[in-house]
């Protein structure tokens, strides 16, 4: 089977489901119905979001499931906060800002600090 695409190839307008039916029994429901906003997520991302919600989203441990750094996971998860209609952060006065947690990881990238320190720094943000 293949996901619900979200606009239409055509004009990349918003599609909408209109007809659902049963594999066991072929019954066919129709009408306009509510996909909801995580019809809007690619195929790779609804993996990513599996892996996080398997993972209690300790990012530690999706670091080693899906073999990524912290920065590129952190990445794609606001990628997918932006693809739901959220900015990343802005409702979180305490968040690091992306030029606090890149001064961070350059810190550590440089000897600054220990990986043990960063993460406890990004954390706290």
């Amino acid at each position: 089977m293949h996901p619900i695409p979200g606009e239409c190839p055509v004009c990349g307008g918003e599609l909408i489901v209109t007809r659902l039916a049963c594999r066991e029994c072929d019954t066919v429901i129709q009408g306009r119905f509510i996909t909801g906003p995580f019809s809007n997520l690619s195929n790779e991302q609804l993996i990513f979001l599996e892996v996080f919600i398997k993972n209690e989203g300790k990012i530690t441990h999706m670091e080693k499931d899906l073999d990524l750094s912290y920065p590129t996971i952190r990445n794609r998860l606001h990628e997918i906060i932006r693809a739901l209609g959220y900015d990343p952060g802005k409702d979180d006065p305490s968040a690091l800002t992306e030029v606090e947690r890149r001064q961070i990881l350059e810190d550590l990238n440089q000897g600054h600090i220990t990986s043990e320190e960063a993460m406890r720094m990004l954390s706290q943000g």
